[in-house]
């Protein structure tokens, strides 16, 4: 099979400058703006929409991020090695990515309503953030439709077969740009916005997703004091700052 200059540029070039945008731009971002790498949290803003959408998107990303590892990363012939076959595979993949698609789509459809129609949510709403709510949907949307469209019309594709092998070569260095020429091109638009979404990643609000609180199992105990109210005038007042306890 004979490939264009267009399919190395898609399926070979755009991948990889995505994912070096992605690294450099996480190590810039850590280095440079480590007070910015934040979620830049509104819940003191609005908080009945927030419990409501929170929950349903993120608890639906990462049903959905554990499915793309598996369907990505896992080769076809190591499940079916392990006794699971192609349909019972597709079936289960089908049902859980559903669902987890629908519930990240409408729980991120609530959080942009919040952020359209809560006032100090909306003036607190940078640019910046406009364009990755909007990469993200994006890339969500044609996702899930991808999936649904060739499973509604009873054609489904099996991405495992020419989209998971292309994704591991790139990862292998030997990319297999030839794999993706066919692939259907709901799917190939879907991942060329997650291309576009990992290059922007770095600058967003997102870099939130790899923050742990691991300062939190060494930092010392802090100790509470309500204030005394009855304190006479001309008593002295207690020094800021850590004092010994148990002693």
């Amino acid at each position: 099979m004979t490939l264009t200059a267009r399919d190395h540029l898609l399926w070979v070039a755009v991948p990889y400058a995505a994912f070096a945008i992605f690294v450099v731009g996480l190590i810039w971002r850590y280095r440079y703006d480590k007070f910015g790498w934040t979620t830049r949290s509104s819940q003191i803003y609005e908080n009945r929409l927030l419990r409501l959408g929170s929950p349903l998107f993120h608890f639906g990303i990462m049903l959905v991020i554990a499915g793309h590892v598996v369907g990505l990363v896992v080769p076809q012939s190591w499940t079916e090695s392990a006794g699971i076959s192609e349909s019972v595979y597709h079936a289960a993949s089908y049902s859980l990515g559903a669902v987890a698609g629908v519930a990240t789509i409408l729980g991120l459809a609530i959080l942009v309503y919040r952020r359209r129609t809560v006032g100090p949510v909306h003036s607190a709403t940078t640019r910046n953030d406009k364009i990755m709510y909007g990469l993200l949907g994006l890339t969500l949307v044609l996702g899930l439709g991808a999936t649904l469209y060739g499973n509604l019309t009873g054609h489904p594709h099996n991405y495992r077969e020419d989209i998971s092998p292309w994704f591991r070569s790139i990862f292998y260095l030997q990319p297999k740009p030839a794999l993706m020429v066919h692939a259907p091109l709901g799917f190939q638009l879907h991942i060329l916005c997650a291309c576009a979404l990992f290059a922007f990643w770095p600058f967003t609000r997102l870099v939130h997703v790899f923050s742990a609180p691991l300062g939190y199992l060494t930092r010392p105990h802090l100790t509470y004091r309500t204030r005394d109210l009855t304190k006479t005038p001309g008593e002295s007042t207690p020094k800021r700052g850590w004092e010994p306890v148990g002693r």
